[in-house]
Protein backbone atom coordinates (compact mmCIF):
# COMPACT_ATOMS: atom_id res chain seq x y z
CA UNK A 1 0.00 0.00 0.00
CA UNK A 2 1.23 3.55 -0.71
CA UNK A 3 0.43 6.48 1.72
CA UNK A 4 -1.41 8.94 0.57
CA UNK A 5 -1.31 12.46 1.59
CA UNK A 6 -4.72 14.23 2.84
CA UNK A 7 -5.83 17.36 1.66
CA UNK A 8 -5.37 18.90 4.99
CA UNK A 9 -1.36 17.11 5.09
CA UNK A 10 -0.90 19.10 1.78
CA UNK A 11 -2.48 22.42 2.83
CA UNK A 12 -0.64 22.58 5.74
CA UNK A 13 2.51 21.80 3.91
CA UNK A 14 1.87 24.37 1.31
CA UNK A 15 1.22 26.59 3.83
CA UNK A 16 4.30 26.44 5.28
CA UNK A 17 6.37 26.82 2.69
CA UNK A 18 4.57 30.04 1.59
CA UNK A 19 4.89 31.25 4.88
CA UNK A 20 6.35 34.75 4.95
CA UNK A 21 7.34 37.15 8.05
CA UNK A 22 4.73 38.68 9.82
CA UNK A 23 4.50 41.86 9.66
CA UNK A 24 2.83 44.02 12.41
CA UNK A 25 2.51 47.38 10.31
CA UNK A 26 -1.09 48.26 10.24
CA UNK A 27 -2.47 50.13 6.59
CA UNK A 28 -3.68 53.74 8.52
CA UNK A 29 0.37 53.52 9.11
CA UNK A 30 1.56 52.83 5.72
CA UNK A 31 2.46 55.66 3.54
CA UNK A 32 0.82 56.39 0.21
CA UNK A 33 4.22 56.74 -1.90
CA UNK A 34 5.71 53.39 -2.41
CA UNK A 35 9.32 54.54 -2.66
CA UNK A 36 9.11 56.37 0.99
CA UNK A 37 7.03 52.72 2.41
CA UNK A 38 9.86 50.71 1.09
CA UNK A 39 12.30 52.67 2.72
CA UNK A 40 10.23 53.14 5.74
CA UNK A 41 9.98 49.36 6.05
CA UNK A 42 14.11 48.81 5.13
CA UNK A 43 14.64 50.80 8.24
CA UNK A 44 11.86 49.92 10.60
CA UNK A 45 13.46 45.99 10.06
CA UNK A 46 16.89 47.33 11.47
CA UNK A 47 15.34 48.79 14.69
CA UNK A 48 15.05 46.63 17.70
CA UNK A 49 11.11 46.47 19.50
CA UNK A 50 12.41 48.30 22.96
CA UNK A 51 9.12 45.57 24.86
CA UNK A 52 10.02 42.66 22.55
CA UNK A 53 14.13 43.56 22.53
CA UNK A 54 14.13 40.29 20.01
CA UNK A 55 12.31 41.66 16.71
CA UNK A 56 12.43 44.73 14.82
CA UNK A 57 9.72 47.16 15.04
CA UNK A 58 8.34 45.96 11.53
CA UNK A 59 7.22 42.34 13.51
CA UNK A 60 6.22 43.92 16.78
CA UNK A 61 2.59 44.50 17.65
CA UNK A 62 3.58 46.65 21.27
CA UNK A 63 2.37 50.13 21.35
CA UNK A 64 6.16 51.05 21.56
CA UNK A 65 6.86 49.85 18.08
CA UNK A 66 3.67 51.58 16.60
CA UNK A 67 4.70 54.84 17.76
CA UNK A 68 8.55 53.94 16.35
CA UNK A 69 7.39 53.16 12.94
CA UNK A 70 5.09 56.11 12.69
CA UNK A 71 7.95 58.10 13.95
CA UNK A 72 10.29 56.87 11.11
CA UNK A 73 7.56 57.69 8.44
CA UNK A 74 7.31 61.22 9.88
CA UNK A 75 10.85 61.99 9.50
CA UNK A 76 10.78 60.39 5.70
CA UNK A 77 7.75 62.34 5.05
CA UNK A 78 9.85 65.79 6.61
CA UNK A 79 12.35 64.92 3.84
CA UNK A 80 15.05 62.93 6.24
CA UNK A 81 17.32 60.91 4.65
CA UNK A 82 17.98 57.34 5.99
CA UNK A 83 20.76 57.86 8.13
CA UNK A 84 19.34 60.97 9.46
CA UNK A 85 16.14 58.76 10.49
CA UNK A 86 19.06 56.41 12.43
CA UNK A 87 20.64 58.81 14.18
CA UNK A 88 17.20 60.56 15.41
CA UNK A 89 16.18 57.70 16.44
CA UNK A 90 19.43 56.89 18.19
CA UNK A 91 19.92 60.11 19.79
CA UNK A 92 16.18 59.56 21.00
CA UNK A 93 16.69 55.74 22.46
CA UNK A 94 20.08 54.96 22.31
CA UNK A 95 22.44 52.68 20.74
CA UNK A 96 20.54 49.47 22.09
CA UNK A 97 17.58 50.51 19.41
CA UNK A 98 19.44 48.89 16.81
CA UNK A 99 19.45 45.47 15.73
CA UNK A 100 22.91 45.70 14.12
CA UNK A 101 24.98 47.60 16.65
CA UNK A 102 27.52 50.12 14.90
CA UNK A 103 31.22 49.07 15.34
CA UNK A 104 32.83 52.25 17.52
CA UNK A 105 35.51 52.15 20.16
CA UNK A 106 33.13 51.25 22.93
CA UNK A 107 31.98 47.92 20.64
CA UNK A 108 35.37 46.77 20.15
CA UNK A 109 36.00 46.54 23.62
CA UNK A 110 33.01 44.83 24.60
CA UNK A 111 34.12 42.29 22.11
CA UNK A 112 37.43 42.26 22.08
CA UNK A 113 37.94 42.20 26.21
CA UNK A 114 37.18 38.35 26.28
CA UNK A 115 39.97 38.09 23.64
CA UNK A 116 42.30 40.05 25.22
CA UNK A 117 41.48 37.95 29.15
CA UNK A 118 42.14 34.79 27.03
CA UNK A 119 45.75 36.15 25.74
CA UNK A 120 46.80 37.28 29.08
CA UNK A 121 46.04 34.14 30.68
CA UNK A 122 46.95 31.86 28.64
CA UNK A 123 50.84 34.13 28.52
CA UNK A 124 50.34 34.26 32.14
CA UNK A 125 49.88 30.39 32.54
CA UNK A 126 52.86 29.30 29.81
CA UNK A 127 55.03 31.76 31.67
CA UNK A 128 54.44 29.96 34.90
CA UNK A 129 54.42 26.57 33.50
CA UNK A 130 57.95 27.48 31.98
CA UNK A 131 59.53 28.81 35.02
CA UNK A 132 58.34 25.81 37.37
CA UNK A 133 60.26 23.51 34.60
CA UNK A 134 63.17 25.60 34.95
CA UNK A 135 62.88 25.36 39.07
CA UNK A 136 61.71 21.58 38.76
CA UNK A 137 65.29 20.92 36.48
CA UNK A 138 67.85 22.88 38.41
CA UNK A 139 70.56 20.37 39.48
CA UNK A 140 71.13 19.24 43.02
CA UNK A 141 74.32 20.60 44.61
CA UNK A 142 77.46 18.63 46.05
CA UNK A 143 76.35 18.90 49.64
CA UNK A 144 72.69 17.74 48.24
CA UNK A 145 73.70 14.86 46.34
CA UNK A 146 75.79 13.96 49.07
CA UNK A 147 72.57 14.24 51.78
CA UNK A 148 70.21 12.15 49.43
CA UNK A 149 73.29 9.44 48.94
CA UNK A 150 73.26 9.26 52.73
CA UNK A 151 69.33 8.74 53.17
CA UNK A 152 69.20 5.87 50.08
CA UNK A 153 71.87 4.02 51.67
CA UNK A 154 70.04 4.13 55.10
CA UNK A 155 67.32 1.81 53.43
Amino acid sequence: MKPRLSLTSIVLLLALVFAGAAHAVKPDEMLADPALEARARALSEGLRCMVCQNQSIDESDADLARDLRILVRQRLVAGDSDQQVMDYVVSRYGEFVLLKPRFDLRNALLWGTPVLLLLVGGMFIALNARSRRKLATKSLSADEQAALDAILRRD
